[in-house]
């Protein structure tokens, strides 16, 4: 298996490719608002009318139905919340792929679970319709700036032909293999990513009990090998300095706990730490914290320890 990284390179066939886009939440909007920046013509959907509104004003056209955008897209972009979404937006009898003009490329950006991936991947296929998925790494702040990761499983034709919309999205893509790699490589990726937290959660609350000085605790943690990047690079910023405002909520967190637990089930492979964490993120739904910053989760511990939440002065 090969990896490609590439970077933006924009060129003027690029801008005369029309491009399908449903979902313009919080990572989908301003993905899709960049690619009208870079000179796409988008036809867009959601069931958010701002959103839709909000892409408008770039010169997006509004589409009433998924059918509309389906007919209308050389190549189909979806970024929807869990896999029956996507099972029904693009699978379905009145969906993308049904609908989707011979020869349109339908790249589904959601994280899912590969059981449904490989399923649309089928579907498409039979219908001559080529099919990739290519999941996002990187948290919203990333997409605003245009600066995200994609995690791409494509055959190579469709993965050339979707590599202009990703370059003008994000600034690092990994080209995984052949249709749900993406899907599977964004699964081990946030397996780290939310364990970690998860792990960084629970240190930083057991130092509050101790009544340790958060700066000289984290001074520490920097120096050895128990240093990660939510802890060193995203949380000074977030939690710890009191912003836990959603850019990857607890509850998407736990959400994509349950399809690695899942993933992993079906190909028997234990992940007991991976199955504890949820079990944590669980907890912290139940008390509130479900649309909070993942790196809420310290608050979260601390909440159920009753003891001060740590932040930097």
């Amino acid at each position: 298996m090969r990896q490609t990284s590439v970077t933006y390179r924009q060129s003027r066939e690029d801008s005369i490719m029309d491009v399908g886009f449903i979902g313009l939440g919080r990572m989908g909007r301003p993905m899709a608002s960049n690619l009208c920046r870079r000179g796409f013509r988008l036809i867009v959907n959601d069931i958010n009318a701002d959103a839709v509104s909000e892409l408008e004003a770039l010169q997006a056209r509004a589409a009433r139905t998924v059918a509309e955008v389906a007919g209308a897209g050389d190549v189909i972009v979806t970024m929807l919340p869990n896999s029956a979404v996507v099972q029904a937006v693009v699978g379905g009898a009145e969906g993308v792929i049904a609908q989707a003009r011979p020869g349109a490329v339908v790249m589904d950006m959601s994280t899912i679970d590969p059981e449904t991936t490989d399923r649309l991947a089928r579907q498409a296929r039979e219908r001559g319709i080529g099919f990739v998925d290519a999941p996002v790494g990187r948290l919203a702040s990333h997409a605003d700036r245009g600066e995200s990761l994609f995690m791409v499983g494509a055959e190579a034709e469709d993965f050339a032909r979707v590599k202009p919309l990703l370059e003008a999205m994000g600034s690092t893509i990994y080209h995984c293999g052949g249709p749900g790699s993406g899907t599977r490589t964004k699964l081990v990726n946030n397996l780290l990513a939310v364990a970690s937290c998860q792990m960084n959660a629970e240190a930083l609350a057991l130092s509050q009990r101790f009544g340790l000085q958060l700066e000289r605790t984290l001074d520490v943690l920097y120096g050895t090998t128990a240093v990660n990047g939510q802890l060193k690079v995203a949380w000074p910023s977030k939690v710890l300095a009191g912003d836990t405002a959603p850019g990857f909520t607890i509850d998407l967190a736990h959400k994509d706990l349950t399809l690695i637990v899942e993933a992993a089930s079906a190909a028997k492979v234990p992940l007991p730490m991976v199955a504890a964490a949820r079990e944590a993120f669980s907890a912290a739904r139940a008390r509130g914290f479900g649309g909070q910053d993942f790196s809420a989760m310290v608050d979260a511990h601390c909440d159920m320890a009753g003891i001060d939440k740590p932040r930097l002065g």
